[in-house]
């Protein structure tokens, strides 16, 4: 899925999924190179990787 959807399923905020995937000044990038990667100007993130950083998604059971 892309960072966007990440976002909007796991309700969190764009940025937040961008900067887990990219890092920034202070921290290494949060996902491994198996749960997330670029294509282009996009983000490609894998189910397993959000559920191992942000647990289920939200409405699951």
């Amino acid at each position: 899925m892309t960072a966007a959807e990440a976002a909007e399923r796991w309700r969190k905020s764009s940025i937040t999924i961008r900067q887990a995937c990219t890092g920034y000044k202070k921290a290494p990038p949060r996902f491994k190179p198996d749960e997330a990667r670029r294509s282009g100007a996009t983000w490609l993130i894998t189910r397993a990787g959000m559920d191992r950083l942000y647990g289920p998604e939200r409405g699951e059971n």
